[in-house]
C-alpha cells in the first residue's frame, strides 16, 4: 500500500507554526507585554467667564511624543472666571476647589505627586492686568496657594498672551485630528501626510484666528514658527482682545447708549421685540473694552432700561460699527488695522462659535454651511420674538436675548472681517470636541510645556496588549489545527483513491 507523504512546504509550515505556538504558550505571564500604566497631566483653563479643569493621560512607558495623549476627564467650576473675583481675598482659589477635588479622585493616588498641574489664564485676566495689575497679581497668587495645597506637582499659574492662546488652540486641533503624525497599522509612528487645519476660537473676552500660510506675514507680531515632529510650520495667528462674546455685548450696548444720547431708556435693535430689561451702568462700563464709550457724568449705580426692537438691518449696522474696516497700513487687513493673509485650507471653529452655530441650526432648521445660509439664519433669529425662541429652546432662556447680536457678530466677523467666501466658508467645521477630547488651547498648552511635542521625528514600536497576544496565540493554534486536519484528510483522500484503483 502506498505511503502518504506530506509536501515539504507543508512540513516546514507545520514546524514553524508549531514552534511559534509553543513559544507563545510557554512565555511566562510576567514576560508578556502588559497594558502600560498611565501618566497624567492637569490643565486649568481660566477663561474670562468660567474655569474648566482637564485631566489628560498617556502611556507611562511612552515619553517625548511617542504616546497618544487623550482626555481622561473634565470639570467646570461654578461661578465666573477668576478675574471676576478681583478684590475678594482667596475667592478665586476657592472657586477651583470642587474641580481640584474631582481631579484627586480621577488621578490614581500613586500618580498624584508626579502629575503636573498648570493654570493658564486668558483674555479676562489680560483685561484685568490692564485695568488693575495689583488685582491680577493677587488672583494669580491666590489660585497658586490653593493648587499647591493639593497633592499634585504645581507648575505655576500664568496669563497667556493672545498669540499663545491662538497657537496652542491650533496645536490642540491638529494633534487631535492626527494631522502631525499617526500610528501605522503595525504600531509605528508615521507622517500623516494630511494638511493642517486652521483654528477659530471665540471666547468670552477675545477671539483668535490661526492657520498655516505660505504668504509673507507683513506684521511680525502675528507670525509664529513651530517645528513639530521634524516639520516646520509657519503660522499666522492673531488674537483680538475685546472681541470675545461677553465683551462684544458690552461694547455693542455701550455704543447704542452713546448713539442714543445716554438716555435712561434705549432701544436695542438686536434684542427681541417683546424683550425689556433693566441693568446698572456699571455692568456696561466696568471694562477697559468700553472705556471710550463711558459718559463724562458716569455714575455706576445708575440704571438703564433696554427695550428690544428686533430689527435685523439696524442690528447689522450697529454691530459693524464696533469694527474698524478703514485705514489699513498693510497690503490688506482684516479689521482694526490688523494684517491678515488670505484664509487657506480647512478650519475648525470652536468655543462660542460652536454654540452659536448649533443654536442657529436648532432654532431655524438652516444647516448654515454657506454665507447665504449664515445670513438667512441670523436674520431669522433676529426677527423672532423672545416667546417664539423660548418655545424652541426653553433651556436657553437666560441667553436668548443675546443670540441675535451674537449671530450677527459671527456673520460680520467671518465674512467681512476674516473674508471667508462661498468656497472657504464651506470648509469651516463647527465643533465642540475632536474624538473624545474638548477642543481648546488647554491640551496644546500641556503638550508644549510637558515636552510631549518633540521637534524631531519619532520612531517607536507600540507594545502589544495582552488581549492582542492572546488573540494571536488563538489564531496560530487554529491555523495549525486547520493545516493538520487538511493534511490528514488529503492523505486519507489520496489513500482512498489508490485503494479504489487497486479494486
Amino acid at each position: 500500500m502506498a505511503q502518504c507523504a506530506a509536501h515539504p512546504a507543508v512540513l516546514i509550515a507545520l514546524l514553524v507554526l508549531g514552534l511559534a505556538a509553543v513559544l507563545l504558550l510557554t512565555v511566562p505571564s510576567e514576560d508578556i507585554p502588559r497594558v502600560p500604566e498611565f501618566m497624567y497631566g492637569i490643565v486649568l483653563d481660566a477663561g474670562s467667564s468660567h474655569t474648566s479643569l482637564f485631566v489628560y493621560k498617556w502611556p507611562a512607558d511612552k515619553q517625548n511624543g511617542t504616546g497618544v495623549v487623550i482626555q481622561h476627564s473634565e470639570c467646570h467650576a461654578e461661578g465666573g472666571g477668576i478675574s471676576s473675583y478681583a478684590g475678594q481675598q482667596g475667592a478665586a482659589g476657592q472657586s477651583l476647589e470642587v474641580c481640584l477635588d474631582q481631579a484627586v479622585h480621577d488621578v490614581p493616588a500613586h500618580r498624584h505627586k508626579v502629575t503636573p498641574v498648570y493654570l493658564g489664564a486668558t483674555a479676562g485676566m489680560r483685561l484685568l492686568h490692564i485695568s488693575s495689575p495689583e488685582h491680577s497679581a493677587q488672583i494669580l497668587q491666590d489660585v497658586g496657594h490653593t493648587i499647591q495645597s493639593y497633592p499634585f506637582s504645581y507648575q505655576g499659574a500664568a496669563i497667556l498672551s493672545g498669540q499663545e492662546e491662538g497657537a496652542y488652540g491650533w496645536v490642540t486641533v491638529n494633534y487631535l485630528l492626527e494631522n502631525f503624525i499617526k500610528y501605522g497599522f503595525v504600531g509605528q509612528w508615521l507622517n500623516s501626510g494630511r494638511p493642517t487645519v486652521g483654528a477659530l476660537d471665540f471666547g468670552g473676552a477675545s477671539t483668535q484666528i490661526t492657520f498655516v500660510t505660505q504668504e509673507q506675514v507683513e506684521d511680525e507680531k502675528d507670525m509664529m514658527k513651530l517645528r513639530l515632529y521634524g516639520q516646520e510650520y509657519s503660522l499666522y495667528t492673531h488674537s483680538f482682545l475685546c472681541y470675545g462674546q461677553d465683551q462684544v455685548h458690552k461694547r455693542l450696548l455701550a455704543h447704542i447708549v452713546k448713539s442714543q444720547g445716554y438716555s435712561v431708556s434705549v432701544t436695542h435693535p438686536c434684542h427681541p421685540t417683546d424683550s425689556s430689561v433693566k441693568v446698572n451702568l456699571d455692568s456696561i462700563f466696568n471694562s477697559p473694552c468700553t472705556a471710550k464709550y463711558k459718559p463724562s457724568t458716569y455714575k455706576a449705580q445708575n440704571s438703564l432700561l433696554i427695550h428690544g426692537s428686533g430689527h435685523y438691518e439696524q442690528c447689522v449696522g450697529n454691530v459693524s460699527e464696533i469694527f474698524s474696516f478703514d485705514r489699513c497700513p498693510f497690503s490688506r487687513c482684516s479689521f482694526d488695522k490688523v494684517f491678515q493673509p488670505n484664509v487657506t485650507g480647512s478650519f475648525m471653529a470652536f468655543s462660542a462659535f460652536f454654540y452659536i452655530h448649533s443654536f442657529l441650526q436648532r432654532i431655524t432648521g438652516i444647516t448654515v454651511t454657506t454665507p447665504s445660509q449664515m445670513e438667512a439664519a441670523a436674520k431669522t433669529v433676529c426677527q423672532m420674538t423672545f416667546t417664539q425662541m423660548l418655545d424652541f429652546a426653553p433651556d436657553q432662556a437666560a441667553h436668548l436675548r443675546d443670540y441675535c447680536a451674537s449671530s450677527v457678530f459671527v456673520k460680520v466677523l467671518l465674512l467681512k472681517g476674516y473674508s471667508f467666501d462661498e468656497k472657504s466658508f464651506s470648509r469651516i467645521s463647527f465643533k465642540k470636541k475632536a474624538g473624545d477630547a474638548s477642543v481648546g488651547w488647554a491640551l496644546g498648552y500641556m503638550l508644549s510645556l510637558s515636552n510631549l511635542l518633540p521637534s524631531e521625528k519619532v520612531r517607536t514600536w507600540k507594545a502589544l496588549a495582552p488581549g492582542v497576544w492572546e488573540s494571536l496565540i488563538v489564531l496560530f493554534v487554529m491555523l495549525l489545527v486547520t493545516v493538520l486536519v487538511f493534511t490528514l484528510r488529503a492523505c486519507e483522500w489520496k489513500k482512498r483513491g489508490l485503494d479504489d484503483r487497486v479494486i
